[in-house]
């Protein structure tokens, strides 16, 4: 593994244990050259995803930039990080199941959409402001009316 801070290709591994719920390992790594200390997590990954975005363009799926959102969306909320890790892990294992290479960005969307409704309202409606480009206040009124009880939304 490559030293974020030198560039060395030869560092240690000085502790390895399981995280997320035994679904990742974290590694503790040391570069002898310039004593830098890091972390890496090794994964699991079933098959390479390709994200098919609205304008028809192709990109490789990106655990970190998905988790980048999320995160944002869930800034200075009361949810402890391993909820949110285990909730980003699961939502990775649901596309990767789907048996498909080319996911949509809409359905990666809608996938962490329906996620964050089952953790945090307010992250949800954070993330489905960017998501679906809110342009003013009655964007948001529209929106949330439909989470309020009776409004047909679980």
């Amino acid at each position: 593994m490559r030293c974020p801070f030198c560039g060395n290709v030869d560092t240690q591994v000085k502790d390895s244990r399981p995280a997320e719920d035994n679904v990742a390992i974290r590694r503790r790594r040391f570069c002898p050259a310039c004593s830098g200390r890091f972390t890496t997590y090794e994964r699991v990954q079933l098959r390479d995803l390709v994200v098919v975005k609205t304008n028809g363009r192709r990109e490789d799926f990106d655990r970190d930039k998905m988790a980048r959102s999320i995160r944002i969306a869930m800034q200075k909320r009361p949810v402890e990080p391993e909820r949110i890790e285990q909730m980003i892990s699961g939502i990775v294992r649901r596309l990767e199941s789907t048996g498909e290479t080319d996911i949509s960005s809409k359905m990666i969307g809608e996938i962490v959409m329906e996620a964050l409704s089952r953790i945090d309202n307010v992250a949800y409606v954070r993330f489905a402001s960017v998501y679906k480009n809110f342009q003013d206040a009655g964007d948001f009124d529209k929106f949330v009316a439909e989470l309020r009880p009776g409004s047909g939304r679980e």
